[in-house]
């Protein structure tokens, strides 16, 4: 088991005084089986009003309103969290389970791709060329690696808006692009696949106590008779360095702060600090 202490901190700076905004923020790490979530906090300045809900992808979120006139806001999620690393998996589903009815309805939501993560058609085709010879668990690995060997991770290459095809045509792109193309291209061959949000502590060797620069992460989750998270854009099966915020569909699902601004933004800086302290 990994204690970890994160702190994200987002800090909107705008050119003329604002009026008034609406949010959200998808910030809070989920309690899960192999993850407890002891310590919590959002900080919000400006603020007039703020509550909470638990979305329907079960992702918490903050919801605030600022109806003053304001040049800047900061959101700061902090948050202490054990994590433990993935279970031993237990028996793998076949493609005449993953086939089936059953699998297919209940999943459903995981299956379908939309405009951005449907994969481009040299993916699609390695997956199908893949999946004809190799288990729903080995292709799934197949792709994340063909993935990691293809694409390069570019920080700023793209944006929120891009789309896993885009990104491909590039083979550039930031941890979002790796995942939706995985979820792409598994759900193209019928194995369900999610879009995982949450933060990474980067630094494997780093000492206890010791304040690295961390990461607002995204990885995959497929389901082969149960689900398995796995990180393309390292190449590696998700961890106890691996914090867990929300899972849906895709990233426009559960951004981690998003909302309505009654005017234009001058600059956005964004922060992410871990610290392992157990």
């Amino acid at each position: 088991m990994t204690t970890l202490r994160i702190e994200h901190r987002t800090h909107f700076r705008y050119a003329t005084d604002i009026g008034s905004s609406y949010n959200e923020a998808r910030v809070t790490p989920a309690w899960l089986p192999r993850q407890r979530v002891l310590d919590s906090t959002v900080d919000i300045g400006p603020v007039t009003w703020r509550s909470s809900y638990r979305d329907y992808w079960e992702c918490d979120v903050t919801v605030f309103e600022v109806l003053q006139p304001h040049q800047s806001l900061t959101v700061t999620a902090q948050s202490v969290v054990d994590v433990t690393s993935q279970p031993p998996r237990g028996e793998k589903a076949g493609w005449d389970a993953l086939q089936g009815p059953r699998f297919r309805d209940l999943l459903c939501e995981y299956l379908a791709n939309s405009s951005v993560t449907s994969p481009p058609d040299a993916l699609a085709e390695f997956a199908h060329e893949a999946s004809a010879k190799l288990g729903p668990e080995a292709t799934a690995r197949a792709i994340c690696e063909h993935l990691h060997s293809e694409m390069k991770y570019v920080p700023g290459a793209t944006t929120v808006h891009t789309s896993a095809a885009e990104a491909w045509e590039n083979r550039s792109g930031v941890c979002q692009d790796f995942a939706q193309l995985a979820i792409g291209a598994l759900r193209t061959v019928g194995i369900p696949a999610r879009y995982v949000s949450g933060y990474l502590h980067p630094k494997r060797d780093a000492g206890i106590g010791e304040t690295v620069e961390g990461e607002s992460h995204a990885w995959v989750e497929w389901w082969t008779g149960e689900w398995t998270g796995f990180d393309p854009t390292n190449d590696r099966e998700v961890g106890d360095h691996h914090v867990i915020v929300g899972r849906a569909r895709e990233y426009s699902d559960i951004p981690p702060l998003t909302g309505v601004v009654a005017g234009a933004t001058e600059q956005l800086d964004v922060s992410v600090t871990v610290t392992q302290t157990a």
